[in-house]
This record gives structure tokens, C-alpha cells and sequence, in this order.
């Protein structure tokens, strides 16, 4: 019979390191997917994982299961961890619209992924605006509000933006690993 996650958190909170393992094992995934979908970069989404199991390890004696179930517990503080990386990474980044134009550039250097290579080609298929809108939206994690800031258009012309670029761009992807 499979343990549940409850018990497991109750014997990581008293300090059983076979139940974290356990824990790990059964969420690492889930954590991951979630991680990479807030931050987009997976060498970026594997800290936020670990750093959620590390947060969940020293708060598991908080875990109140009356409150959710613990893959949500779970999930909500990776979501955190993401959105708190993002937050660094966005206040180290001088000037997200220039960032932005900047990974669109062409690019001489060989130390690019295959798929990163990919996305910079089909982003530079996409009008410039709608471009650096995914880009700021994506990468940076900036909100549409905060976009149409930045770009200095109105709230609805960002969200117009945004996902009409990012359903043009999964258009391009679709059409080039076909």
C-alpha cells in the first residue's frame, strides 16, 4: 500500500529523510513542470525545484492538510520560489525592452541550444512588437499591464500582443519539427 502524501510530510517533519526522499521522488516532476512553466529556463526551473523541496523540508511541520492537499502545498510554494526568481532576474536585467531586442539579435556564438537557436529564428518571424511582447512576457515574466508600460501602448493593445505572438510563434515551431 502506497504511503500517503500527508504521512509522508508528517515523517519529513520528524526528520525521516527516507520520507523526503519518497516525497521527492513522487513530485519531482510535477515541481519541475511547474518551475519550468513560470520561468522558462530549465537549468533555471531545476534551482527553483530544489529550492522548493528544501522549502517544503523546513516547513513541513506547517503542512496542515485540513488547509489542501499536499501536491498543492507543494506546487504553491514552487510557484513562489518561481515567481521570486523572476523577480530577481528582472531587477538584474538593466532594461528588459533592450534584453529582449538583444536575444533577438542575430548571433555569431556557437553556445546556443538547437531549440533556443530555434525559438530566436521563429521569434525574428514575428513582427517586432508582438517579438519583444513574448519576450517580456515569457522570459522576464512581466505582466501585460506592465508591458504596455513599457512598450507605451494601451492594456488591450499588450494582451493583443502577446498572445497574438505567442500563437504565431507556436505556429512557426509547429511548422519547423514537422
Amino acid at each position: 500500500m502506497e504511503v500517503s502524501d500527508e504521512a509522508l510530510l508528517a515523517g519529513v517533519a520528524g526528520g525521516d529523510a527516507d520520507a523526503m526522499a519518497a516525497f521527492v521522488r513522487r513530485h519531482q516532476a510535477r515541481v519541475f513542470g511547474m518551475a519550468l512553466s513560470v520561468v522558462g529556463v530549465p537549468a533555471v526551473a531545476e534551482e527553483v525545484a530544489q529550492e522548493a523541496f528544501v522549502r517544503a523540508w523546513r516547513h513541513a511541520g506547517n503542512y496542515d492538510p485540513r488547509r489542501a492537499r499536499a501536491s498543492t502545498w507543494l506546487l504553491t510554494i514552487t510557484r513562489n520560489v518561481a515567481i521570486d526568481v523572476l523577480r530577481v532576474r528582472r531587477e538584474l536585467a538593466t532594461e528588459p525592452v533592450a534584453m529582449a531586442e538583444l536575444l533577438m539579435a542575430p548571433s555569431n556564438d556557437g553556445d546556443r541550444v538547437d531549440d533556443a537557436d530555434d525559438v530566436t529564428a521563429a521569434l525574428r518571424e514575428l513582427p517586432k512588437d508582438q517579438a519583444v511582447a513574448v519576450v517580456l512576457s515569457v522570459h522576464f515574466g512581466l505582466t501585460a499591464r506592465e508591458i504596455g508600460e513599457r512598450q507605451h501602448v494601451p492594456l488591450g493593445t499588450a494582451k493583443t500582443r502577446i498572445r497574438t505572438g505567442l500563437t504565431r510563434l507556436r505556429g512557426i515551431l509547429e511548422v519547423r519539427h514537422d
